[in-house]
């Protein structure tokens, strides 16, 4: 079941009937109150969240959903129409997992929902043995944690697994379209900044050892083979 909660009327059931139309469960909301009573009720696969909302904006909602254990890794993807650089870091920050903005096409909509929705069902699929060290940095792929001189450092599933490829692939540098093609699952033109935000949020976050993500000009981005 994906939650969508859009105060407007005519996104809200396009989203939700498009959803239906390709076996995507969906349920729409108008107010976060209404969001809050479907949450008692039963916990969602996905949530759509809008920023500009009554009662409560986007924002708040996606923090508090981050902040309570049992909906902190439920994947959450912002919808907006605001299109700064600087909102799109507020999100990413907050714990969103993806930043669409309005208008977008259906079929990129439910593209980056399947991919959310893949990256989630592979975060819970079972064991792996893989980690990385890397100077103060330690990454434990098993129980999806990140650490920064023993400190624990919560990141967004994308921003995880940004993180992942270029650690684990040491010296190689990825151009942005592969990244978006690994890490969102489809090439989308025209949004390579997608990854930049990115990259700029995972580096914030990891402080000190945001320094090991560089940035190749003109090309993409790599973890350089020796540190």
């Amino acid at each position: 079941m994906i939650y969508l909660v859009e105060d407007d009327r005519g996104i809200r059931e396009l989203v939700v009937y498009t959803l239906a139309s390709v076996g995507l469960e969906a349920k729409g909301f108008e107010r976060p109150s209404e969001f809050w009573r479907a949450m008692k009720e039963g916990l969602p696969s996905l949530v759509l969240l809008d920023i500009m909302l009554p009662e409560e904006d986007g924002l708040s909602i996606l923090k508090k959903l981050r902040d309570m254990p049992e909906t902190k890794k439920i994947p959450i993807a912002m919808l907006t129409a605001k299109d700064t650089e600087f909102d799109r870091v507020i999100g990413l920050d907050a714990g969103a997992d993806d930043y669409i903005v309005k208008p977008f096409g259906m079929m990129e909509l439910i593209a980056r929902i399947h991919s959310l929705l893949r990256r989630a069902d592979m975060s819970s699929s079972g064991p792996s043995e893989d980690s990385i060290a890397i100077g103060k940095l330690s990454i434990d792929r098993e129980r999806r944690i990140v650490r920064v001189d023993g400190k624990e450092i919560p990141l967004t599933y994308k921003e995880f697994e940004l993180l992942w490829i270029l650690c684990e692939n040491r010296g190689i540098v990825y151009d942005r379209d592969t990244l978006l093609n690994k890490i969102w699952g489809y090439s989308f033109t025209g949004e390579s900044r997608t990854v930049d935000v990115h990259i700029r949020s995972l580096r914030h976050k990891l402080g000190e050892c945001g320094a090991l993500i560089q940035t190749v000009h003109g090309v993409g981005y790599k973890v350089p083979e020796a540190v």
